[in-house]
């Protein structure tokens, strides 16, 4: 079955963040859009809310050829009753060979939804998209992030979610020349089933884990919550953030936002410090694709030294004030 060339995005903002465009929308983007140009076909982005003008340039400054504005104050915050009529019809009307929308908390719950409504497939968490021939490969983690497998699917139009930090975006290019139009939501309150009655932040410290370059994380081996007060220490003077493994969360020894992991955040920092982890594929599918990583463990046979580039075999309660000290002198 040939398919229809064309690539569409579901581009996202982050309401914690006055609004703005996540990264990870760029780096869909920029995905799609060498995609766009290896097939002689358009990018065409599609964002939901209201008052988007400057977000629409951008989205044509990163790559998008054309891009739909819906707007309607039921949009936000997210609800998929809001989003699905105006996104199916687009996708029948457009007939694109894809559908991507970032792998997170909006595109876990709509991906599926918008498959089943266009009578398609969907593939979740793809970390690379390719094509052979007429057939589209996906590419994407299985088995707790042991293995990758390669998925491809026989119809017109595939929806498919993409991994943070799996794809680079584009240089910004302000030049670049779109076609940006709005259009009203056509949902109605009536046509919407949930409600939202009530949202609640955790207070974030510091950068978030997506954007920062030097991130230090802890594990069950710091042993508690103290622990992680001592890495935050070394954190501070490499002016980074803290992040955390699976098992560290789960405790309660800090909160869920700090998680990095297949069902936590995924990473790609300049310099990833692991402290007290243990090493377990699912965490290392959330930062293996960081420059260089430290691992740091009592245990000489963890598997945290199999994918580390650099490994210290020592107790944290003495290896890392020291390496904070030395390091706050270095800094002067």
């Amino acid at each position: 079955m040939a398919f229809s060339k064309d690539i569409l995005v579901v581009a996202q903002v982050d309401e914690a963040n006055k609004g703005a465009l996540t990264s990870l929308t760029f780096e869909i983007l920029g995905r799609a859009r060498e995609l766009a140009d290896q097939l002689g076909s358009s990018v065409i982005a599609v964002l939901f809310g209201a008052s988007f003008e400057a977000e629409a340039e951008m989205l044509v400054a990163y790559g998008a050829d054309k891009v739909t504005l819906v707007e309607g104050d039921l949009l936000v915050p997210y609800r998929a009753d809001a989003w699905l009529p105006d996104l199916v019809s687009m996708a029948s009307e457009l007939s694109p060979a894809l559908i991507l929308i970032g792998q997170g908390t909006i595109g876990g719950d709509l991906a599926p939804r918008l498959a089943f409504q266009l009578e398609s497939s969907v593939a979740t968490g793809c970390e690379d998209i390719s094509w052979d021939g007429d057939k589209m490969l996906l590419t994407r983690a299985c088995y707790g992030g042991k293995a990758r497998e390669v998925v491809s699917f026989d119809c017109a139009t595939s929806v498919v979610t993409i991994k943070p930090k799996s794809q680079s975006a584009m240089p910004c290019d302000r030049s670049r020349n779109g076609e940006i139009s709005t259009l009203p939501a056509s949902v109605m309150a009536e046509a919407i089933r949930t409600t939202v009655t009530n949202r609640e932040s955790e207070q974030l410290v510091g950068q978030q884990l997506e954007s920062a370059e030097v991130i230090v994380a802890g594990g069950g081996g710091l042993g508690g919550p103290e622990g992680f007060e001592t890495i935050a220490a070394l954190a501070n003077v490499l002016g980074g953030s803290v992040g955390a493994s699976r098992v560290a969360c789960d405790m309660g020894w800090c909160p869920s936002h700090m998680q990095v992991g297949l069902s936590g955040k995924t990473v790609a920092p300049q310099l990833y410090v692991a402290v007290g982890i243990s090493g377990a594929s699912h965490h290392m599918a959330g930062c293996a694709n960081s420059s260089a990583i430290v691992a740091i463990n009592a245990d000489p046979d963890a598997a945290i030294f199999n994918y580390a580039h650099f490994g210290v075999i020592g107790e944290f309660e003495e290896l890392i004030p020291a390496l904070t000290e030395e390091i706050t002198k270095l800094k002067g």
